[in-house]
């Protein structure tokens, strides 16, 4: 399971914005280079992020893109969800049902289960996590990811 590049990256731009602080502001141009993505790459996620009501978009010399609310206000679980989705959805198993207009197993599949379980503990560790959470260093993240129920770190 990887997660898309929309994700990590949409993400990273998102963290950028957060340490400029709450009156900082970014260009395209200037994220591209911070981040190391195209302009076009740049562009295509803040805007998706903007239509997310994550970040707003200024236009003119003192243009760029800002925080649409304080950081600790961003739940990272709705950031993934706009930027990409779920892992698990309802209509999951319609959407991969093969070659068939119903899948083999939509009666009694395992696999479903385990996708659930998946969903739900993600999204228990994303839901409660906030851009302020990330605007931590790792080894303090690392400590705040501890206190999560269920969460472990592989270290």
């Amino acid at each position: 399971m990887k997660l898309a590049a929309n994700e990590e990256y949409g993400l990273r731009c998102l963290l950028r914005l957060g340490h400029t602080g709450p009156d900082g502001s970014l260009t395209i141009p200037e994220m591209s280079q911070l981040e190391g993505v195209s302009p076009a790459y740049a562009a295509k996620v803040l805007r998706v992020l903007r239509k997310g009501g994550f970040v707003k978009a200024a236009r003119g010399k003192e243009g760029g893109y800002t925080l649409a609310r304080p950081a600790e206000a961003i739940v990272i679980g709705d950031v993934m969800d706009a930027l990409g989705g779920r892992i698990f959805e309802s209509d999951f198993c319609d959407s991969h049902s093969g070659q068939v207009a119903i899948c083999t197993r939509s009666v009694d599949c395992s696999v479903r289960s385990l996708w659930r379980a998946v969903q739900v503990a993600v999204d228990q560790v994303l839901s409660k996590t906030t851009l302020r959470d990330l605007l931590q260093n790792e080894s303090e993240m690392n400590s705040w990811v501890r206190t999560i129920p269920g969460a472990q770190l592989i270290q």
